[in-house]
């Protein structure tokens, strides 16, 4: 799978790839026009360097509508479900986009290793830590996000609070899109990997409470 490394020289941002640049012109109208996007602390999303993105998890188009909210900063590579490769055309493109593929269910190794590596080369990565959308239910946190972080302590963490994207396929009611971008509370001493990712998961509630509910097209 091809992988984006982080080349760029302290305080610019790196090169995007030239798919993810596809993929967001082309989402730019849904999620500027239609969808009306505020941004809100886009400045504490670092240009450059080992960057972890947990995000809350209502709707299909989140991974969307945060990478385009970053896209002047930031190329978020994310963890997404596995099946999602199954699909010829959407497998190029996600490893275009330079993508995780992740196992859910399962302690999927090689997806950590995947991820541990793209920090380690200056990467900026997105993970939900409730690991699936809500659908309106309140779910716990997996540790993944607080194991990534205890591997790659010199990583800078970025809470992105996504809120409004499950009214974008409720034509004709138009969504009114937020992204939040925030530093959570420092880590106290001793903190577990499913305690981090616990009261990260708390903090992105507090900004972006729970969505949903009801149908959406099949997607994550």
């Amino acid at each position: 799978m091809e992988r984006s490394r982080s080349d760029a020289v302290p305080g610019t941002a790196p090169r995007i790839a030239p798919v993810y640049r596809a993929v967001m012109a082309a989402a730019w109208p849904v999620v500027r026009w239609w969808g009306r996007l505020e941004v809100v602390g886009l400045d504490n999303l670092p240009t450059h360097g080992a960057t972890i993105v947990p995000a809350n998890h209502d709707s299909a188009w989140d991974p969307v509508v945060i990478a385009a909210a970053a896209r002047k900063r930031r190329q978020i590579q994310a963890l997404a479900k596995s099946t999602l490769w199954k699909n010829p055309l959407l497998r190029r493109v996600l490893d275009g986009m330079g993508q995780i593929p992740v196992r859910r269910g399962q302690a999927d190794m090689d997806a950590l290793d995947a991820a541990i590596q793209c920090l380690n080369a200056g990467g900026c990565l997105g993970i939900f830590p409730e690991g699936t959308r809500s659908k309106g239910r309140q779910l716990r946190a997996r540790s993944g996000t607080g194991r990534l972080a205890q591997a790659v302590p010199q990583a800078r963490i970025v809470c992105a609070a996504v809120s409004g994207t499950v009214d974008i396929a409720r034509f004709p009611r138009r969504p009114r899109l937020k992204v939040t971008f925030f530093e959570p509370t420092p880590s106290p001493p001793s903190e577990s990997a499913i305690e981090l990712s616990t009261r990260l998961t708390a903090e992105l509630r507090a900004v972006a409470p729970i969505a949903g509910g009801r149908a959406e097209p099949a997607g994550r």
